[in-house]
């Protein structure tokens, strides 16, 4: 009885140790509540990404905040919200209200529109190099800007107009150049690169053809910069942003659907071809609107949804994550080019075509590992 019972006793151990694992597994983690509307309407909230979203906007406003305050006029930054709360002295209102905050307040529209604008044409192409950088809107929103500068020396309502009308044309040749029963990622992707080309030396071209004062003006504006920006920018922008964004979020399920296939967004109800057109002239128009406001800012929209992306670990197109972090990015580096280099000194879009391009390089190379390129 002793001998039996010692094996007895030993088979019982692993039976408790199988339990732990099973009681470990009741725990999951918890990535999204469910909360329901006094209407009576179910929604559901990604914890992790809505606690991403509120830190890129506080960081965002904080950012903001410093910047109306950096300067060859330094004000702290508990003086810059006595002035906007308007508490301020007569000198402060105009630095802060006139001079800087138009300026912080363009940066924060561009960066968000080229960050939603980012992932809007990265979850179409379904290629995280699907962006207005590399599919060659912003290069063709440059040649309308161009042929205002050179050919008609026409004014900056002028520049801004001819870049949003280029922006628009270069979208509609993608488009219409990479249609064949629909439009797919790899074949966007490829026709943008080619029409990026093509543009790229048009734009070359008409700089040859300036003359010395239009030349400077042209190479300037194509550097990307927020230096004297004023409420003539601003406005725009906010009307623009008022309409579109809304606009996009409304279709954010279909978008999310579309990830999966045509085949089965068309089996779930979702009208494939038009909520791609939808989207699609969304994005061109949110990118055109920022390249006439700031001028061809790089790698915003490249950068702002895969870091979106990669904080909230959540799969779909992480809209407004990318729309917070463009935001952010846009700011900060703006901030960051003041205090390293003194104001108006360095335009913002130098800075984010350097950190940019890091960023290009690392994707590349994760990409080729990964056997995806």
């Amino acid at each position: 009885m002793k001998v039996m019972s010692k094996p007895a006793s030993r088979q019982n151990k692993p039976a408790s140790r199988q339990n732990k694992p099973a009681s470990r597994q009741n725990k999951p983690a918890v990535r999204s509540r469910a909360f329901r509307t006094p209407g009576g309407l179910s929604v559901r909230l990604d914890v992790r990404a809505f606690t991403v979203v509120v830190l890129l906007l506080v960081a965002a406003l904080a950012a903001s905040v410093v910047l109306i305050g950096t300067g060859d006029f330094p004000i702290p930054a508990a003086d810059v919200l006595r002035t906007l709360a308007g508490n301020g002295d007569a000198g402060q209102e105009f630095i802060v209200n006139e001079l800087r905050l138009p300026r912080v307040l363009v940066g924060l529209l561009v960066g968000a529109s080229l960050g939603l604008g980012g992932a809007l044409f990265q979850s179409i192409s379904r290629n995280p190099l699907g962006s207005p950088d590399v599919l060659g809107l912003g290069q063709g929103a440059t040649a309308g800007a161009l042929v205002m500068i050179v050919l008609f020396s026409g004014s900056a309502t002028q520049v801004a107009l001819g870049a949003l009308v280029g922006g628009l044309a270069t979208g509609l040749a993608i488009y219409l150049l990479a249609w064949k029963r629909g439009v797919h990622g790899y074949r966007l992707v490829l026709v943008g690169i080619g029409v990026s080309a093509i543009v790229t030396a048009v734009n070359g071209y008409l700089l040859t053809k300036a003359d010395l004062v239009d030349a400077a003006r042209a190479v300037v504006w194509m550097t990307g910069s927020l230096n004297g920006r004023d409420w003539s920018q601003v406005w725009p922008l906010l009307v623009m942003c008022a309409v579109l964004v809304p606009l996009v979020l409304g279709n954010a399920r279909g978008l999310r659907m579309m990830e999966m296939g045509d085949d089965v967004s068309y089996a779930l109800g979702v009208r494939v071809e038009r909520v791609r057109l939808l989207l699609m002239v969304s994005a061109v128009l949110l990118t055109a609107g920022a390249t006439a406001a700031a001028g061809p800012v790089s790698f915003v929209a490249l950068t702002a949804p895969q870091l979106a992306r990669r904080l909230t670990r959540s799969p779909g197109p992480n809209l407004v994550p990318s729309l917070c972090m463009g935001a952010t990015l846009l700011i900060v580096a703006d901030w960051a080019s003041q205090r390293a280099f003194g104001a108006d000194q360095l335009p913002v879009g130098v800075v984010t075509g350097v950190l940019g391009g890091v960023y290009l390089l690392w994707l590349l190379v994760t990409e080729r590992k990964a056997g995806r390129v």
